[in-house]
């Protein structure tokens, strides 16, 4: 299958001037199936490439960044075939060339850097053009960098990422990673599952999709140790096989959902959430913002009419939420966070550690009416709750997007939001979905 075939073989392609028109003041109620986890698919796509047998993944989400990914490895020489709306078959067997890669493809998606450890470990070389991704301050490398020299690899810049084994193949090492970077971890674990020896990762990332990725890389033949905790031990096997996967849900869909019934005022279940292992920090956080919910299983319930009241800290102080690495308050809800602190009575700070500027989409908050201070680029205080119109915005980037989308739910009148093929690379077919929810949302191309 050619890229463009996978392109189109994956759903409706998003235009880059589409925009959504959207009539706020409608609750967001009904039933809903949460997808598969976006920040899983994507290194599970990536470890496809370690597997000498094909592989199918199923409950892939139909999103941007997936199919971009999807479509990288086909141009490098992968058989891609969609076996179903959400299933692939992937064969990485044979015919791919580590050393020139779609320097297009790699400049549209962040993602396309978790190619590295797979096609160094089992090809002894890759090129990777410089990646792209959201625009959210500096995401540094050098933690890749780190854990591929770590077994071995060499690094050097050449209008992009050249990593090269050492003749005989990459050998395990204990290496410390110097913060714990999720794509780094996985960047790490992939390279590792292939090296000779035994090694001990650090400081690992632990986020429930770095646990995904062990676990399918584990169904193929590998053999991960301590899964689930900040220190991975990975005795590296000589070849990985086929096997059939499941990729878990997204726990930051799962929020998103969670958001927008809170502020519009509806009744909500959401299928298919995960377990509480995975929502336990989402479900802390929220419930400082006096979200209630209620978890049965695997199925979230949102009652309607919440009265949202902020909860303050003993004494009556300002009640601060912060994100922070696995298991704290994921970075990816900091977003959805601020929206539904605007309408929740009372006070918070929002402290967002992880990314540098991603608070800064919080001044189109406040042209909607949002009484929000922005303290610095990493803290936000909100005063709720504030009374919001519906304005002419545009998405810097996934999840400000889905916050932007989140506030114009919720307002008086009419919003546009422009630029929503960011909201796209992380939601699959979020207005269709959210139509089925009673939410009056439209996509128009210019």
């Amino acid at each position: 299958m050619t890229s463009s075939a996978a392109t189109a073989a994956a759903g409706n392609t998003t235009r880059t001037n589409d925009r959504f028109v959207i009539e706020g003041g409608h609750p967001i109620a009904g039933t809903i199936r949460a997808a598969a986890n976006k920040n899983a698919a994507l290194p599970i796509v990536a470890a496809t490439l370690l597997a000498s047998e094909p592989v199918v993944l199923h409950d892939v989400p139909d999103i941007v960044d997936v199919r971009l990914l999807i479509d990288l490895l086909d141009t490098a020489g992968c058989e891609v075939e969609r076996l179903g709306s959400n299933s692939w078959r992937i064969d990485a067997s044979a015919g791919i060339d580590p050393t020139h890669l779609d320097p297009v493809l790699c400049e549209r998606i962040r993602g396309s850097l978790l190619v590295a450890g797979p096609l160094v470990a089992r090809h002894g070389e890759v090129w990777i053009p410089v990646p792209g991704g959201d625009v959210i301050g500096r995401r540094r490398v050098d933690t890749h960098i780190i854990a591929l020299e770590s077994l071995g690899a060499t690094f050097t810049w050449d209008e992009g990422y050249r990593f090269e084994a050492p003749e005989g193949g990459l050998v395990g090492g204990h290496m410390f990673l110097d913060e714990p970077s999720v794509t780094g971890t996985e960047n790490a674990i992939m390279a590792a599952s292939l090296a000779k020896g035994t090694t001990v990762i650090e400081n690992a990332a632990c986020e429930p999709h770095v646990q995904d990725l062990c676990n399918f890389i584990v169904s193929m033949g590998g053999k991960i140790e301590g899964i689930g905790s900040n220190i991975l031990t990975i005795h590296g096997v000589d070849k990985l096989g086929g096997t059939e996967y499941t990729i878990q849900p997204d726990h930051i869909e799962v929020g998103s959902f969670v958001g927008l019934a809170a502020v519009t005022g509806g009744e909500l279940i959401i299928e298919n959430a995960g377990d509480i292992s995975q929502l336990r920090p989402m479900l802390m956080g929220f419930e400082k913002l006096g979200v209630e919910m209620h978890l049965d299983g695997t199925t979230l319930h949102v009652p309607p009419e919440q009265r949202l009241q902020i909860k303050d800290d003993l004494g009556g102080h300002i009640t601060k939420l912060e994100d922070g690495p696995w298991p704290n308050f994921p970075a990816d809800l900091t977003s959805t966070a601020v929206a539904i602190a605007t309408q929740a009575t009372g006070t918070i700070m929002i402290f967002e550690k992880m990314f540098e500027t991603r608070l800064v989409f919080t001044d189109k908050l406040v042209t909607m009416g949002a009484r929000i201070v922005l303290c610095d680029p990493h803290r936000a205080v909100i005063s709720g709750p504030a009374r919001l119109r519906g304005m002419k915005m545009e998405s810097p980037d996934i999840r400000a997007g889905m916050s932007l989308l989140t506030c114009a739910l919720a307002a008086d009148g009419r919003s546009v939001i422009q630029n929503v093929q960011q909201i796209d690379r992380g939601y699959e077919r979020i207005d269709e979905r959210l139509r089925s929810l009673g939410a009056q949302i439209e996509r128009v191309s210019s």
